[in-house]
C-alpha cells in the first residue's frame, strides 16, 4: 500500500490556484513576528518616553537581540528544508526583473504589463528587507558587542542602525498598507490559495506558468501572452 506524501490540506479547491504553500506561509509569518518584535522593541528603547512608560529596559533590550539574532533562521531553514522547494522559487522570482516589471513602473504603460508572480513594489520589499537583515544584524552586533570595536565603527554602526530602522518602519508600514489594499492577495498568505479569476487578472504570466508547467516562462508563455491578450482590469 502507498501513501501520496504530495497530498495535503495545500491542495486548492476547484477554482481556485496555490500561491503560497504551508512553507512559505510559515517562514512569511514567522518573519513578519521577529520584525514586529523588532521595531516595537527598538522604539522603546530609542525613544525616552516609551522607555520610560514601559520600564524594564534591559528584559526589552534582551529581547531586541534575541529577535535580531534569530531574524534569518526561519528564511535559512525554509530554504533548505525538502519542502521549501517553493520558497526557493520565490526567491529566484523575487531576484529576477523582466521587461514586464519594467513597464508596470510607468504608469503609461502600466496597463500592458503581464506581471508573474510578485509585482515590482513585492520585488523592491524584499531586496530591500534581505538587504536590511545583513546591515541591521551586522550594524546590531557591533553596538551591543560595542567593546571588540573602535569609537569609529560603533559611531557608523549606531547611524546605520538609525536609518535603516527608520527604512523598515516605513516599507512595513506601506507593505501592510498594500496588503489590506488587496484582500484576496492577503488572504493568501493566511490559506495558500487565490481565485483563478484573480491570478488570471492581476497576475497572467505566473498563472500560465502553474497552469502550462512545461512551459519556459519568458518564452513559449511570452508568446501566449502575446498571441492572447489577458484581461488584466483591476
Amino acid at each position: 500500500m502507498t501513501t501520496d506524501l504530495h497530498v495535503t490540506t495545500d491542495a486548492p479547491r476547484p477554482g481556485t490556484i496555490l500561491r503560497f504553500d504551508r512553507t512559505e506561509r510559515v517562514v512569511h509569518w514567522c518573519n513578519a513576528t521577529l520584525f514586529i518584535t523588532l521595531m516595537l522593541t527598538g522604539a522603546v528603547l530609542y525613544i525616552g518616553q516609551l522607555s520610560a512608560l514601559v520600564g524594564r529596559r534591559h528584559l526589552v533590550e534582551q529581547i531586541h537581540v534575541v529577535a535580531g539574532v534569530s531574524l534569518p533562521i526561519p528564511l535559512l531553514v525554509g530554504l533548505v528544508l525538502r519542502s521549501g522547494a517553493g520558497l526557493r522559487r520565490d526567491v529566484g522570482a523575487l531576484s529576477r526583473w523582466i521587461p514586464d516589471d519594467r513597464r508596470w513602473l510607468h504608469r503609461r504603460t502600466r496597463a500592458r504589463a503581464q506581471l508573474g508572480k510578485f509585482n515590482p513594489g513585492q520585488k523592491l520589499n524584499a531586496t530591500f528587507q534581505a538587504a536590511a537583515i545583513v546591515v541591521m544584524l551586522a550594524s546590531g552586533s557591533i553596538m551591543y558587542w560595542f567593546k571588540f570595536f573602535t569609537n569609529d565603527i560603533r559611531t557608523g554602526a549606531t547611524f546605520a542602525h538609525d536609518w535603516f530602522a527608520f527604512g523598515i518602519w516605513l516599507t512595513v508600514i506601506g507593505h501592510i498598507s498594500f496588503a489590506f489594499s488587496d484582500p484576496v492577495s492577503l488572504r493568501s498568505m493566511v490559506r495558500g490559495v487565490v481565485p483563478e479569476s484573480w491570478a488570471m487578472a492581476k497576475r497572467p504570466r505566473w498563472y500560465l506558468q502553474q497552469t502550462n508547467r512545461d512551459t519556459e516562462p519568458d518564452t513559449e508563455a511570452d508568446t501566449k501572452l502575446a498571441s492572447e491578450p489577458t484581461d488584466i482590469s483591476r
